[in-house]
């Protein structure tokens, strides 16, 4: 067995760090077109919605308020203040 074909056997991003075992939600800091997990998850909550949000496929979020957006309806929701 390769290195390449260990790795994928345990679910692991790399040799050094796994991948969150359970569902879990991610702590993270949203920056200027990127974001930085703090706490290892799966996913994020949208901060509208409610909605679980993949880490792979989060495409929407505030620096400002540090919240993440399921969609840009969401994004619009927000910014239009119907939503505390």
């Amino acid at each position: 067995m390769t290195a390449r074909e260990a790795v994928r056997k345990e679910g692991c991003m790399n040799r050094f760090e796994k991948r969150p075992t359970a569902a879990s939600e991610a702590q993270v800091q949203y920056l200027d077109g990127d974001f930085r997990v703090i706490r290892p998850g799966l996913y994020v909550l949208c901060a509208v919605t409610g909605a679980a949000v993949s880490l792979d496929e989060m495409r929407y979020w505030s620096v400002e308020r540090q919240e993440a957006y399921a969609s840009p309806a969401a994004v619009l929701q927000r910014l239009a203040g119907r939503v505390p």
